[in-house]
């Protein structure tokens, strides 16, 4: 990022070295400040400071808080700044990295795709026009390996003894067709959960390879406009090795007709109640190579100190990230600036650490005000595959059985004022007697209602569930359906996601209050066990 060196060494002097620049940027007077103008209420001076902060954090001068980019070196100084004001100090527990945690991503993309079949001594290439080949590692290669068709691949996988050394002939079909993806989905193909559901099973089984005729309502214009795009990965995770090909209708016909056949007959013999796999008189080579770049980027970490460290510590979260510049010209704006998706949510956060450390407007307290450490964590990266989070939960600043409650907060400013409370998480953590606890005693409307489980894993949250933190997100944003819908089906990860009139910042408003009670509930010794490991 911004020159620094690749090898290990000379890039974590340089990374030091930028966060000293970056730190030093923090007590000069060029980073905005989010301070509220006098209000009518403290609920005013709540949204008052939460639209503040969503100006400055959603402006083009942030230009989307694309991370790697400048955006990225602004928006850290900024939350940093704010949390240094509160009277926050570093989280990472890394003298070497103070508030900043360097997190390494790995983007790639498909580079090259190539197929030839064989029958006998005769070998066909088929055009890149009728042909896809993926795979999610570097480099995958299939050489001459014989078909097998599997029909539709209804029903469990062949014994891996008939799928081993083979590439895996499928027939795609209507009755599998591509889902839309569940509203909020976050780093998905945008196929949808059930259309690589059977090539997922075949690989998994021991196919070399699958090969899916696009029989259907698929093609390969519309398979690679939703593939052929970089994925991202944490630097050191293990690369995958799987292929993956499409092939067309009428290349397939013409390759059956080579061998003696047709993609009918084919089709036609996958519809009998007696089908069983079977090889075909063909063979194949398929090869795939992808191109990698690396990106460096950051989480910011903060620590409101408690009274005993050896208590535990509760963790809220916000991711920073969005996509940066993600439409061409005639558009007439072209930056995401992610004003909802998500500086609401660090905006939400940092409200959060305020009224936790200035209760009642008051000054800091000293000593501590709570039991428990409290964790302040902007993540990186949510938007390519929660990697941020991902990245905390391998390397965190304390050991993570000590975290006993996780709050996650994400695109808050969408339910009016009045709204009631829903929970992303709610029956799959230890934390919902105590949630149910502080909305009752601060007269808090909690909606227990199944549906926002469906987001579970779009969250930064689920990549802490993972590693068995207990986390969830409480939010207005869930507690009913219609709100969020519409800000999905409408600016959401789109150029319209800018502060405008009309953004909603009365829930934001209860959300800050009712985590903040969350907060301090979990902080509580009392309230929750020890970390098992104590």
């Amino acid at each position: 990022m911004w020159g620094i060196p690749n090898r290990s060494r000379g890039r974590d002097a340089a990374r030091r070295r930028w966060c000293r620049a970056v730190w030093a940027g923090l007590c000069l007077a060029g980073v905005a400040q989010a301070h509220a103008p006098p209000a009518a209420s403290p609920g005013d001076a709540v949204a008052a400071a939460l639209r503040a902060h969503v100006a400055v954090l959603a402006s083009d001068e942030f230009g989307g808080r694309e991370p790697g980019t400048i955006g990225e070196a602004r928006t850290l100084r900024y939350i940093a700044r704010q949390f240094f004001d509160l009277g926050l100090v570093s989280g990472t527990n890394d003298p070497g990295h103070p508030w900043f945690a360097p997190v390494d991503v790995i983007a790639r993309a498909p580079a090259t795709s190539t197929a030839w079949f064989r029958r006998g001594s005769r070998q066909l290439a088929v055009p890149q026009s009728d042909m896809l080949v993926l795979t999610s590692g570097q480099r995958a290669l299939v050489e001459g390996a014989p078909l097998y068709f599997v029909g539709r691949g209804a029903g469990p996988p062949p014994p891996r003894t008939e799928l081993a050394g083979r590439i895996v002939l499928l027939l795609d079909g209507t009755a599998d067709k591509p889902a839309a993806p569940p509203p909020g989905s976050a780093g998905t193909s945008g196929e949808g959960p059930g259309v690589n559901a059977r090539q997922n099973a075949l690989l998994a089984a021991g196919a070399s390879a699958v090969l899916t005729v696009l029989d259907g309502d698929r093609t390969i214009a519309t398979v690679a406009a939703r593939r052929w795009r970089e994925a991202y990965a944490l630097a050191g995770a293990p690369l995958g090795g799987d292929l993956e090909a499409f092939v067309s209708a009428p290349a397939m016909d013409r390759l059956m007709a080579w061998s003696g056949g047709s993609l009918a007959a084919l089709e036609h013999e996958a519809e009998r109640p007696d089908f069983a796999p079977h090889l075909l008189d063909l063979s194949a080579s398929l090869e795939a190579t992808t191109r990698e770049h690396v990106i460096h980027t950051h989480n910011v970490i903060a620590r409101l100190p408690g009274r005993d460290r050896k208590a535990g510590a509760v963790l809220v979260l916000a991711h920073w990230d969005h996509f940066g510049t993600c439409a061409r010209l005639p558009a007439p704006h072209l930056i995401c600036n992610g004003a909802i998706d998500n500086a609401s949510g660090v905006a939400a956060m940092i409200e959060i650490a305020r009224q936790i450390t200035h209760p009642d407007g008051a000054p800091p307290a000293h000593p501590p005000l709570l039991d428990r450490d409290v964790y302040f964590l902007a993540t990186t990266a949510e938007e390519k595959g929660l990697l941020g989070a991902e990245a905390f939960a391998e390397n965190p600043p304390l050991p993570l059985g000590d975290v006993v409650a996780a709050f996650n907060l994400d695109s808050v400013a969408i339910a009016p004022a009045g709204s009631a409370v829903g929970v992303v998480g709610w029956g799959k953590t230890s934390l919902d007697a105590g949630i149910a606890q502080v909305a009752r005693d601060i007269g808090v409307k909690l909606n227990p209602a199944p549906w926002p489980n469906d987001y579970i894993r779009r969250q930064d949250g689920w990549a802490l569930i993972a590693h068995d933190v207990p986390a969830v997100m409480a939010s207005t944003a869930y507690g009913a359906p219609e709100p969020l819908l519409r800000f999905f089906d409408g600016d959401y990860h789109k150029p319209g996601d800018v502060l405008k009139p009309g953004v909603e910042f009365g829930g934001a408003v209860q959300d800050v209050a009712f985590n903040a009670a969350l907060v301090r509930w979990f902080a509580d010794a009392r309230h929750e066990p020890l970390p098992a490991d104590h």
